[in-house]
This record gives C-alpha cells, sequence and structure tokens, in this order.
C-alpha cells in the first residue's frame, strides 16, 4: 500500500428533542477502495444536533489524525451549518458552537483540511453509527463495536463498490492497533492490508462500556484516539479552573490558628483561594502530576478508547513522564459537592453524625446551575451520591437534566463530627480545646466523639477502588462531601494529610480525577464554580 495522501472522514450527530438524548457517529474511509478505517461513536447525554454533529466531527478528525496525521482530509458531513461554518463562509455566533469549532480546526492544519456538504443518504453509516450511539444511550449503557451493523447498513462505499462486511474489524490494543494501521498506511505493510489482529484487549468483551470507542478494519486494531481527560482551553469546563470568591470551604469550617505546626499548619477551611489544576500538556505524553492526556478532550471525560472491564493497580506504578503510557481510558470521577445548606454560610461543622439538613433556596439555585452546565457537556454517564439530603438532592436534580438514575454509595459520606456536629469553629475551641489540638495536629486523632480522617481516607479509598473497577473507561458524576472530595484528591496526588487543610472547596464546585487502569491517577480540575457566576 502506498503512503497515504488523503482520508476521508464522514461524521454526523443526532438529538432525540434538540436538545435531548444525543449521540455522534464518525467513520474514516479509505479514499481508493472506500473502506471504513476507523468508526467511532458515543453517546453524550442531552445535547442539541449541531453540538452532536460538532462533536462527531472532532472524533472523526482525532481518528484520522492518529492514522496518518500528514494526510489531507476531506470531511463530508450533511450538516450544511457544520461544513459552511468550518469552510469559513458562514459565521458562528453560537455560544455552544465556538469553542467546538476551534477544537475542530486545531486537529489539523487547516491547509490540510476540505469541507463537502453531502446529502443524508450518502451519509448512512456516520448516521447509522449516531443512532447507535443514542440507542445505547438509552439503555444506559455506551457504544460498543462488537455490536454495530453500521458498515453493513452503509452498503457498498465509495470508490469501490464493494460491502464492507466489517468481519474483520475488532477492538484490540489501542497502541497496537494504531502502530499496524499507521504502518499499513505509510506502505511499511507490503500489498493487501495487514489482516493480522491485536490481542483482544480495551473495551474488546461484551459488557465493557466506555466513553468512546474506535474500531479500525483489517488494517489493524482500533487507532488510539485521545484520551478521555485531557484539559484543553475549549467548552464549558475546558478552560483552566476557576475559583470562586472565598467561601471558607467545607461543611466543616476550620481557620489558620497563630503558631499552628505540623498537621496544623492549615486550617480545614483551607486557603481563601484555589489554584486550579493545571492543564495537561498538549502532547500525547503523561502529566507531571499523573497520567496525561493529549490535549482535545474534555477535563469532564469526553471521547476516548474502549476500556477494560476492571482496572488493574500495580503494588507501585510508573508515574509522571517515566510511566509508560497508558492504553486504556480512564475512569473518570466528576467530583460535585453538594449545594449550600443552612450551614454553610454559617462555617458550621456538618458531617454525617448529626442532623442531615436539606439545601437551602441558595443550594437549589447552585444545584440547577451544575446540572446545566454538566447537561452542556453531556459527558457524565453515570451518578453516584452520599446517602446524605443535601447530596441526594443535589444529584436528583442533575439526574433529572441528564436523564440519569443515581445509585447511593454510604462510603462517600461525610466525616462524623460527633459533639462537633453544627458548632463553628470558634465553638469547637472553646468546648473541646484538647480534642481540637489533637485533632488538628494528627489526621489518627477524632473530633469529640466522631471519625477521625485517616478512617475516611480508608473508607474512601475502598469505594474509589470498587468505583473505578466498576465504572472503568467511564465518566461518573460522584455527588459528596468537602471532606471525601479532598481525600480522592489527596490519595491521587500522593499528598501528605494535612494537604486537607490547604485545598478550597466551595459549596456546588466541580473538581476531576482521572483513574487508569495500572494504578495512576490524574489531578484535572480543582473548585471549578465558573457555572456559578
Amino acid at each position: 500500500m502506498t503512503a497515504v495522501r488523503e482520508l476521508i472522514v464522514e461524521a454526523d450527530g443526532g438529538s432525540r428533542g434538540n436538545p435531548g438524548p444525543a449521540g455522534y457517529g464518525a467513520v474514516v474511509l479509505d479514499p481508493v477502495s472506500g473502506e471504513p478505517l476507523v468508526e467511532a461513536a458515543e453517546y453524550i447525554g442531552v445535547a442539541t444536533n449541531n453540538v452532536a454533529e460538532y462533536k462527531g466531527l472532532v472524533a472523526g478528525l482525532k481518528a484520522a489524525r492518529e492514522l496518518a496525521p500528514g494526510a489531507t482530509v476531506r470531511v463530508r458531513m450533511d450538516s450544511k451549518l457544520v461544513v459552511e461554518q468550518m469552510s469559513g463562509r458562514w459565521k458562528i455566533k453560537h455560544p455552544d458552537m465556538k469553542p467546538l469549532a476551534a477544537q475542530a480546526a486545531r486537529i489539523f492544519p487547516p491547509s490540510q483540511v476540505t469541507y463537502e456538504w453531502i446529502p443524508r443518504e450518502r451519509n448512512k453509516h456516520a448516521d447509522r453509527l449516531a443512532n447507535e450511539a443514542m440507542d445505547a444511550g438509552k439503555r444506559g449503557e455506551q457504544w460498543r463495536p462488537s455490536a454495530s451493523t453500521a458498515a453493513l447498513e452503509a452498503g457498498a462505499r465509495p470508490g469501490s463498490g464493494a460491502l464492507d462486511t466489517g468481519g474483520a474489524r475488532v477492538a484490540g490494543d489501542a497502541a497496537a492497533g494504531a502502530a499496524k494501521a499507521r504502518a499499513a498506511l505509510a506502505g511499511t505493510v507490503g500489498g493487501a492490508a495487514a489482516t493480522g489482529t491485536a490481542a483482544a484487549g480495551a473495551g474488546a468483551g461484551a459488557g465493557a462500556p466506555a466513553a468512546h470507542t474506535a474500531r479500525v478494519a483489517a488494517h489493524g486494531a482500533p487507532a488510539r484516539t485521545e484520551s478521555s481527560y485531557a484539559a484543553p482551553a475549549q467548552a464549558a469546563y475546558a478552560a483552566p479552573a476557576q475559583t470562586a470568591p472565598a467561601t471558607p470551604g467545607p461543611d466543616a469550617p476550620a481557620r489558620r490558628e497563630p503558631g499552628q505546626t505540623g498537621f496544623a499548619q492549615a486550617a480545614y477551611a483551607a486557603p481563601a483561594q484555589a489554584a486550579s489544576a493545571p492543564s495537561a500538556p498538549a502532547q500525547t505524553a503523561p502529566a507531571a502530576l499523573g497520567r496525561g492526556a493529549s490535549g482535545g478532550a474534555d477535563p469532564l471525560g469526553g471521547a476516548g478508547v474502549a476500556a477494560p472491564a476492571s482496572r488493574t493497580a500495580p503494588a507501585a506504578p510508573p508515574v509522571g513522564w517515566a510511566a509508560a503510557a497508558d492504553l486504556g481510558a480512564p475512569a473518570t470521577f466528576v467530583l460535585l459537592r453538594h449545594g449550600e445548606t443552612a450551614l454553610t454560610p454559617e462555617k458550621r461543622f456538618s458531617g454525617s453524625g448529626g442532623g442531615d439538613p436539606d439545601l437551602s433556596p441558595v443550594g437549589r439555585r447552585q444545584a440547577d446551575a451544575v446540572a446545566a452546565a454538566l447537561a452542556a457537556r453531556g459527558t457524565v454517564q453515570e451518578i453516584v451520591s452520599s446517602p446524605l439530603a443535601r447530596c441526594r438532592q443535589t444529584a436528583a436534580t442533575v439526574a433529572a437534566r441528564l436523564g440519569l438514575e443515581v445509585r447511593v454509595e454510604d462510603e462517600l459520606r461525610e466525616t462524623d463530627f460527633g459533639a462537633w456536629e453544627g458548632l463553628t469553629f470558634a465553638e469547637v475551641r472553646e468546648r473541646y480545646p484538647d480534642d481540637m489540638a489533637a485533632w488538628l495536629a494528627s489526621p489518627e486523632a477524632a473530633p469529640t466523639g466522631g471519625e477521625s480522617f485517616a478512617s475516611v481516607a480508608r473508607r474512601v479509598a475502598a469505594a474509589r477502588d470498587r468505583l473505578t473497577a466498576r465504572h472503568a473507561g467511564r465518566t461518573v458524576l460522584l455527588v459528596t462531601h468537602v471532606t471525601p472530595i479532598k481525600t480522592l484528591v489527596r490519595l491521587a496526588l500522593g499528598a501528605p494529610p494535612e494537604s486537607l487543610f490547604r485545598m478550597e472547596l466551595s459549596a456546588a464546585s466541580i473538581s476531576a480525577v482521572a483513574y487508569y487502569r495500572d494504578g495512576n491517577a490524574s489531578v484535572r480540575l480543582l473548585n471549578d464554580t465558573s457555572h456559578l457566576r
């Protein structure tokens, strides 16, 4: 096979309700034989037709770039809007469209991409993939290549007159598949395309749902698309996270006290301003604080490769730039602190050992705002909540907007603050000075009659391991509290226990951590409150 000069990308997206449950499909074609080289599809939650179409375009371009970054690409879509806007003939006025168009424009140099409008009947393959993704979403699943019949239903491909049976396409080792595909396209595999397949890997087995799945024809196994947890500068959460003005933080407030040392260097409320988590590197290399990801994906879990059904964590995985590339999509935890209760602005300890307050009117408005923001992103696939009322109410608001169910995980509950429940920091210091001093000095010390941070860390870590195994390759919203969220972030960073006192976490804020199957983790967002402004 001669070196590739051109690829064809066909993409489509749809929404059943506009906005409504939405999905996209994309296929990369050989321009000579018309054979599908890569297919991609994803259910994206509630979105508009145009958002789904743009996401399909982005997925198709990324898949083409993985196959042959130097090729020219001819994009064919039945969306007049997307074709004209990306061709520069129509202005992009809608705020939801601008970041998506910018993201698509950065995947290839503009000189390498042309756009062509085609009638819908000529875009059957991508259309069918989008519908398969929406059907899967309706079942509470993600699209799987092994169940797809899009290639069969698309019929003969342009240029060949042949019917593609889809029989050679498998889901396998992503990196190996991409290497084989690139080798074949570059002409290093002589004659006909290689017919060997990679060993079954990420997403190959039935029942291994993923945020995004790609499959490749006989040229090799799936080309590796962007990791599902990059932090680009596009869309609602793609810019570096902005933090809210100093909202002293947790359900359990505290302040930095003069003269404190050791574990008590900072108060539970943490600094007034919090730095956002750094964006991932632009290239497909590991990030300095764990596993990296390529630019162009979404920090709340966007398109990624098929993932294995479970996560295997080595005892001491390599981290940072020294770590080998992980081949599976991570389990992405979007960590949402519940909205305000009446106790939040009064800075009172509010854990799991006292009353169970409801959201205040302000908290309900915050829940509505975060639900709208997550619906606009369209990446959340599952929702898990703490059993406490303020979390369940926040989760229910989001679930109603996304059309998802809520599952309760008891281990995500807040710390039991014992006799301190409902008190301010000053009141606790006055009534229980020795217990307060011990608590500030050591994570093993518990509030009077309550639960230590060390104990919370053990149960949160156990919940993390269960959830990452259960939701490998998927994006899961965890609606929980200050201590569990800070603990997940701390453990992901390998930070000491006193770091709990050095993080700000505002009501209804969003943080995010990605967990990879080799045991590495990557913090990608911290205390984002941009949706509340």
